[in-house]
């Protein structure tokens, strides 16, 4: 791994904890000589994390829609920026670039994005470790959705295994180096036990 996507949310309402978080998993990818890919925000989790891996001597590089390059959104101090027409080129850009994909507690995007990414995944689309940074257990209800899900029998058990989580940025970042493409994954398409 070399580049890491961070997909989070760019809302400034939410408690400190949740920017703190966002800023060491920044620090922790510039110690560990990882670049970021993001999507180039400046407010909420998106600013935090671009500003931390900076302040640490690491690279950050932005890709946005021209509809959100303004100067109350766009981060105006990334080691590149590239603007982009759409929101579509956007996440093709992101997955393009990166060699690993992180969320972090976010909203409807962030949910949108963590999903869109980890079902190319399932349908094979890319092989790339995909991981939750689950801060203050703000992940626990979806982690207990997909469970649910999988219980259902809408998951098989080898696409659950798409995806890890951590509680801290390091213990995230080991998991993903150490992530294992599961097996089988084309069984749904076979319908073989």
């Amino acid at each position: 791994m070399h580049t890491i996507c961070v997909y989070c949310g760019s809302s400034d309402r939410m408690r400190p904890e949740y920017i703190e978080a966002a800023r060491q998993m920044g620090q922790t990818l510039a110690e560990r000589g990882l670049r970021l890919v993001y999507g180039a925000g400046s407010t909420g989790l998106m600013g935090a994390v671009a500003d931390g891996i900076l302040a640490a001597g690491g690279e950050a590089i932005g890709i946005i829609p021209e509809m959100f390059n303004t100067p109350q959104l766009a981060h105006t101090r990334l080691t590149r920026l590239e603007i982009v027409g759409t929101m579509h080129q956007r996440k093709a850009r992101l997955a393009e670039l990166a060699d690993a994909f992180i969320a972090l507690p976010g909203g409807y995007g962030t949910f949108e994005e963590f999903f869109e990414i980890l079902t190319w995944a399932q349908i094979g689309l890319h092989r790339k470790p995909v991981g939750l940074l689950n801060t203050n257990h703000y992940f626990d209800p979806l982690l207990a959705m997909v469970a649910h899900a999988q219980r259902e029998g809408f998951i098989y058990d080898e696409h659950r295994a798409l995806f890890v989580h951590a509680d801290q940025p390091g213990a995230l970042l080991d998991v993903l180096a150490n992530h294992q493409y599961p097996q089988g994954l084309e069984r749904w398409l076979t319908r073989e036990e």
